[in-house]
């Protein structure tokens, strides 16, 4: 028989047991709530791959699907087309005795002449000429003309002074030539300084800035040396410019006379006859000093004057003796005129010898019927001109 505390007690446990397995079931079901109402939502179609869009892009670009690309199949050469086969080289035979191949060059001599006609009274340049209206003659016998051309291009020219504490009207001459000179450069012409009393000196190398150039010319102030070595000078100058390519012009701005130059006058003047591609033009200086003095028929300046036309004969050039300070713009505008406005013919020379030989040449003028050319002016008087071109060449040494 119980008791009643031990009823009590038994009762008591039997009711915990209870509630507590209803406080398990109650808090299982409470976490598997949520997942069964997830279950129990329809879920959503499974997404399907994007389809690239068909249509073509605002912007007028390709659009996202070019489609299947079909590849074209190669077609068969059909036996017409096949090119027929090259023709076989000829063959060369090589002469009996022969070592092998070999090749044969053969130098065509070929001389330019830079020809210059100027009006006698003016210096003006005389337009207008054709190739038949020269005659050119190599030792007296004449050449044919294979070509012929007006040329007026830049210039390179060289101006040679003499700067000597001689006579100060020398030095004054030389200045004023000098500016003269320099008033009638162009932009794409190159010019060089070069003084000279008893040594030489360059002024000023070759450049186009006529600023320089004419600084260069105003430094000449106070000279060192009262001796005029003319030839040393001048051998010089034609020495430096033989090293630059294409025609050349010296400006020689002197007395004319030489004191204690190493070289003597016949080498000097051997040098200038050989010299290439070079024209020279004299312009005196101490005209208006030496008529003053009453010193114009010394020997000594009538021997200057002498070489001074003998330098510009030999290259082409032309001298001038001018005598007062407003001759100088006229002179240097004549010789720009002469530098810049010319013919140039080219020959083959009939004597193809290379021998080093000096070449004498000369120059004519004819009409339409071969007779000396005529020119009249625009009263039909008769107008006389002058032929500006070289007194020779020397031929090309033998090759050895």
């Amino acid at each position: 028989m119980f008791t009643p505390h031990v009823y009590w007690s038994h009762r008591f446990l039997i009711a915990s047991r209870r509630y507590s397995l209803a406080g398990l079931l109650l808090a299982f079901a409470m976490t598997a709530l949520p997942l069964i109402h997830a279950q129990s939502q329809p879920q959503p179609p499974p997404a399907q791959p994007q389809q690239p869009d068909q249509a073509t892009p605002d912007s007028g670009g390709p659009g996202g699907d070019s489609g299947s690309i079909a590849l074209p199949k190669k077609k068969e050469p059909a036996e017409d087309d096949t090119p027929p086969p090259a023709p076989a080289a000829p063959k060369i035979k090589a002469p009996e005795g022969g070592t092998g191949n070999f090749s044969l060059r053969v130098d065509v001599p070929e001389v330019d002449v830079d020809v210059g006609v100027l009006l006698e009274k003016t210096g003006q340049f005389v337009p207008g000429l054709k190739p038949a209206n020269f005659r050119v003659y190599e030792d007296g016998v004449e050449q044919k003309v294979v070509g012929f051309k007006r040329v007026e291009a830049p210039i390179t020219a060289l101006m040679i002074c003499e700067f000597a504490a001689t006579n100060y009207r020398f030095i004054y001459d030389m200045r004023n030539a000098a500016f003269a000179f320099a008033g009638q450069l162009r932009p794409q012409d190159y010019v060089a300084l070069m003084t000279f009393d008893l040594r030489t000196q360059i002024q000023l190398d070759f450049t186009q800035d006529k600023r320089q150039f004419a600084q260069a010319i105003n430094s000449l102030m106070i000279p060192g040396f009262s001796e005029t070595d003319i030839f040393d000078a001048l051998y010089e100058g034609m020495d430096r410019l033989s090293r630059i390519p294409g025609h050349k012009y010296i400006i020689l701005i002197a007395s004319g006379v030489d004191t204690l130059s190493k070289l003597t006058l016949d080498k000097i003047l051997k040098a200038v006859k050989a010299s290439q591609d070079i024209t020279i033009f004299t312009v005196s200086t101490g005209g208006f000093a030496r008529a003053a003095s009453m010193r114009g028929d010394n020997l000594t300046f009538l021997q200057a004057d002498n070489q001074m036309r003998t330098f510009a004969k030999y290259t082409g050039g032309v001298a001038y003796f001018p005598r007062f300070e407003a001759e100088m713009p006229e002179i240097f505008q004549e010789i720009n005129q002469n530098i810049r406005s010319k013919y140039q013919l080219v020959y083959n020379p009939t004597n193809a010898k290379q021998d080093g030989t000096y070449r004498k040449l000369r120059v004519e003028l004819v009409d339409d019927e071969g007779k000396p050319l005529r020119m009249q002016d625009e009263k039909h008087k008769p107008l006389k001109y002058d032929i500006i071109a070289r007194d020779g060449y020397r031929a090309k040494p033998e090759v050895e």
